[in-house]
């Protein structure tokens, strides 16, 4: 078995998972540990239960950092970013392009074993279904390039981002296939977190800001506000949860639950009547839609607009439908229908269950580190 340690996000915030990537970074962390490896996830939090003295000032002082660690579980920690022994670890797992600059920034990059998992892969150039453009996507790109440099293999969540990897980095290195996943255990459905009344048409998701994606906030504010005004004729409510920049939603016609940490999302899912799922704009997306597979796990009946590489998965479990991407009007017609159709629930989860929680997608990584993967 491994000693790993997780890196994502350095600055200093609680850990309370609300976005995705703070859910993934948890849950396979999680699954690895269920797995019988050792994992730390290196946070940095505000006071309370985390707090270090160490790094430079320790050493300085000739004392050694003291490290207050929060188990979570077997095999399963949260320890301080600031002062991680690297070396200490078989492996270390970089989350996204930015887990990777905050490793650097903790002079953790010339550790021999990186992986460095990645969600949209950006290409030298500007290029269709990669929604990050211009300084963005060159700063992105000059990332990748380290990492490519110093990471032992590299995970992308879908095979166009694969190839386009390998366009740009060759393939000599490892790669690994990962998707998103979902939980397979979920809390009770419980009390009706909604203050409106029914039916609710849920997105769950982020709107992302005007700085660091522009075109992808205006897209889906846009589809949003339109959507919740020509669902509203029908008498359902269009619900936004999640994190992003909210100031340009029409309040009149989508109804802002805030962003809410995930161990309380769920209810929301589940008393909800229909999942949406919006694309960022009209070329397919090379990134996934892992909200798919939290809507067919919480048995969602899921309207998904076509732009997605695992958006078939609605369909062929048998929960909801693709609608032509751009076609608002067809999107809210296939809301109002969902909203009033029969469905078989327990066939989504139970395909959900079978091939996609988050242990599904551990066990390629244990796969590759039993193979030798993690080795000297």
């Amino acid at each position: 078995m491994a000693r790993i340690v997780t890196v994502y996000e350095g600055s200093c915030r609680p850990f309370e998972p609300s976005d995705m990537s703070y859910v993934r970074w948890l849950e396979m962390s999680k699954a690895l540990a269920s797995l019988g490896h050792e994992v730390d996830i290196a946070t940095r939090e505000p006071g309370g239960a985390v707090r270090v003295v160490g790094g430079r000032l320790a050493r300085a002082l000739g004392v050694e950092a003291r490290r207050d660690v929060v188990a979570m579980g077997p095999r399963l920690r949260r320890v301080p970013l600031e002062g991680v022994r690297w070396r200490e670890y078989d492996v270390v797992k970089t989350l996204f392009h930015i887990g990777f600059e905050t490793l650097e920034r903790h002079g953790g990059a010339d550790h021999p074993r990186i992986v460095s998992k990645l969600g949209s892969v950006v290409d030298r150039e500007d290029r269709p279904g990669v929604y990050f453009y211009g300084a963005r996507r060159r700063a992105l790109f000059a990332v990748q390039e380290r990492i490519a440099a110093r990471s032992r293999a590299v995970t992308v969540l879908t095979e166009p981002s694969r190839a386009r990897w390998q366009g740009c980095f060759g393939t000599g290195g490892a790669m690994l296939l990962v998707p998103g996943g979902v939980d397979a255990e979920l809390p009770d459905a419980g009390a009706d977190p909604y203050a409106v009344g029914r039916p609710r048409c849920l997105f769950a998701g982020n709107v992302y800001d005007p700085v660091a994606q522009p075109e992808a906030h205006a897209v889906l504010v846009a589809k949003l506000n339109e959507l919740g005004r020509r669902l509203a004729v029908h008498g359902i409510t269009l619900c936004f949860m999640g994190p992003g920049e909210r100031g340009a939603l029409d309040r009149a016609a989508v109804e802002d639950l805030g962003v809410v940490p995930y161990a309380r999302s769920w209810p929301y899912l589940q008393h909800a009547d229909v999942g949406l799922v919006l694309a960022l704009g009209p070329v397919p997306n090379e990134n996934e839609s892992t909200k798919i597979y939290h809507y067919l796990r919480a048995g969602l009946p899921t309207v998904c607009e076509a732009g997605f590489p695992n958006e078939s998965l609605v369909e062929q479990a048998g929960l909801g439908c693709v609608v032509g991407n751009g076609d608002v009007a067809g999107i809210a017609a296939a809301v109002v229908a969902a909203v009033g159709a029969s469905w078989d629930r327990p066939r989504a989860v139970d395909l959900v269950l079978g091939a996609h929680t988050w242990l599904h997608r551990a066990r390629v990584y244990d796969a590759w580190l039993r193979d030798g993967g993690g080795a000297a």
